[in-house]
């Protein structure tokens, strides 16, 4: 049963991964395509891209949020190591100060989606260019903010799972995930 379960969640991840990839991917793309049709109407001005700042805006906004997500959920993400882990000399202790770590960055990911999710209720903006919603821009954040709490929350759960039993060979594929 239990292996059924962790396969399942494996099998979420990569899903969710290559989602999230396609979509940066996406986003990449389309802002480089702008890009370069901005660079060639400057010399050949077919037609006005008024909206050009508006559309970037979106696309940058959601290529950095997207993008943030997908290094959370595979814990790709840039950091100093764990220099920490071998002073500890416990099994235990090395879980435990990794549940903490787990823990700081669940609070940030909760209060980033806390705000993000009320500043994506609260705006009654429009865009110029297109006059749609503003909360078109500010969607990415509470659902990347959403991804995080949730991958946070497992993160914790399998740390809480590894001090409980050392001998416990879990980690739901936190390797696999990395290409």
């Amino acid at each position: 049963m239990k292996n059924s379960i962790i396969r399942a969640l494996n099998r979420f991840d990569r899903a969710l991964t290559l989602a999230l990839e396609w979509i940066c991917i996406a986003l990449f793309a389309s802002i480089t395509l702008i890009l370069s049709l901005n660079i060639f109407i400057r010399f050949v001005p077919l037609m006005s891209m008024h909206w050009f700042d508006e559309i970037l805006e979106l696309l940058y906004g959601a290529l950095i949020f997207y993008g943030a997500a997908a290094v959370w959920v595979t814990h790709s993400h840039f950091s100093v190591g764990d220099w920490i882990s071998k002073y500890l000399k416990s099994v235990r202790a090395r879980f435990a100060y990794r549940l903490i770590v787990e823990l700081f960055s669940l609070l940030f990911a909760v209060v980033f989606f806390k705000y993000a999710f009320d500043i994506t209720l609260q705006t009654e903006e429009q865009t110029t260019a297109f006059a749609m919603s503003k909360k078109w821009l500010y969607a990415c954040m509470p659902i990347t903010g959403g991804i995080m709490v949730l991958y946070s929350l497992k993160n914790m759960y399998l740390e809480l799972a590894k001090i409980a039993n050392p001998a416990l060979d879990i980690d739901l594929g936190r390797e696999d995930l990395n290409h």
